[in-house]
């Protein structure tokens, strides 16, 4: 049974509580309540605009077995990546709107028969890191309501299938037939020109050596920043540099990559969190030996000192020292680049394919409706809580947010 209500001798404002507990799965249910017609009429209008049924497979959601079941794929969750966004909330709402975004998941959450996440640290964090839905289990907003047991991470429905790169764009820099050298004019243009431009800022002053890359976008948690500060401070890697302002081209991501690795050089992502990765994935698919964070997804991804490695971006004169490490051995003994490149394509080709993706994908849809089918389960409990707090909660926290206009 879910419950909603209100706590006794609570100092954050009134707070209703929230808590999602296991129901029976029988078919027979305890009636509730009676409640106004204003709210039943209400209740019946919201019901089919949350828990509307697919009639095919597409995107988060499939059908099979005559039996619909919700699946839930979220990109990235982003409580933990602001550690004070619940508590604090009236300090971001203006901008990030978190209140909507975090009622939001609980209803996703607890509506999916489902959930697909990309690593195991999405779901349970590690030792030093709480997990994206892990991090939902508890939390208060203050003003609006306290969640006492939001999602249950080890509930068998929480499943790992970990995408990859689309290998039309992405594949190894070796593969040289399928290698358009049109575009290398305006690569080297983007690298070395002197000039400056509104897409490059700096300039490399020497192509044969080695090139330092990584690609995000300018947020706190990327720590681009610290990659430039460690790379700064070590006078034996402070040889090139240069930043790219902007690079929204996809094709000709794929191309920078595969340049950078003609040039011996190494991928680096320093984020303090990342949920998986999936710039990590289109590199090492190039053949380019990946230098990530280990915390979140990646740590996952790359296995250390074999396809790639870790760093601590808490740490960044270690960062510099592995690094270091990295090209100095690569200078005494070539193979050794080709050694954690070869590494990381074996990794991607096992285990980060969107045909695996696909099929590991399709495969739970079938377990999961099959289950559904034969279980019967309705979870009428949950339906009626979740359109219940849809209403008293959600409804309203989203007319705040303010429309989009197009420019």
């Amino acid at each position: 049974m879910l419950k909603l209500s209100t706590p006794e001798n609570e100092n954050l404002d009134s707070l209703r509580q929230v808590e999602f507990e296991p129901e029976n799965t029988g078919q027979n249910s305890d009636e509730s309540e009676p409640k106004s017609n204003d709210t039943l009429n209400e209740m019946k209008e919201s019901s089919p605009k949350i828990f509307q049924q697919p009639e095919s497979i597409a995107t988060n959601r499939s059908k099979r077995h005559s039996k619909t079941c919700l699946c839930n794929i979220a990109h990235a969750l982003e409580k933990i990546n602001y550690p004070d966004s619940d508590i604090y909330r009236r300090k971001y709402e203006d901008k990030y709107h978190f209140a909507s975004q975090f009622t939001a998941d609980i209803i996703a959450m607890n509506s999916a028969d489902f959930i697909i996440t990309s690593t195991y640290q999405e779901i349970a964090g590690s030792n030093n890191n709480v997990g994206q839905y892990e991090s939902h289990t508890a939390f208060t907003l203050p003003g609006l309501y306290r969640v006492v047991h939001g999602i249950d991470v080890l509930d068998p429905k929480f499943n790992i299938v970990s995408p990859g790169a689309d290998m039309s764009i992405y594949f190894p820099y070796s593969d040289k037939e399928r290698r358009l050298t049109a575009l290398h004019g305006s690569i080297e243009e983007l690298l070395y020109d002197p000039q400056q431009s509104d897409e490059h800022v700096g300039m490399l002053s020497d192509p044969s050596k080695p090139i330092i890359f990584s690609m995000a976008r300018l947020d706190r948690v990327k720590n681009l920043t610290g990659l430039v500060e460690c790379y700064g401070k070590s006078s034996r890697l402070r040889e090139l540099f240069r930043g790219i302002r902007a690079q929204m081209n996809r094709a000709r991501n794929g191309k920078l990559y595969r340049y950078i690795a003609d040039t011996k050089g190494a991928f680096v992502q320093p984020a303090f969190y990342e949920a998986f990765g999936l710039t990590v994935v289109e590199a090492m698919t190039c053949g380019l030996p990946t230098f990530a964070t280990c915390h979140g997804g990646p740590a996952e991804i790359i296995e250390h000192d074999i396809s790639g490695f870790h760093v601590d971006p808490y740490h960044p004169d270690e960062v510099a020292a592995r690094m270091l490490d990295f090209f100095e051995r690569c200078q005494k003994d070539p193979s050794y680049w080709d050694k954690i490149s070869n590494g990381g394509l074996k990794r991607i080709y096992e285990k980060f394919t969107w045909k695996r993706y696909s099929e590991r994908l399709l495969t739970l849809a079938g377990v999961y409706g099959f289950w559904k089918h034969v279980s019967k389960l309705e979870r009428r409990e949950t339906r009626r809580y979740l359109v219940m707090f849809y209403i008293l909660e959600y409804h309203s926290l989203v007319k705040s947010i303010p429309k989009a206009v197009e420019h």
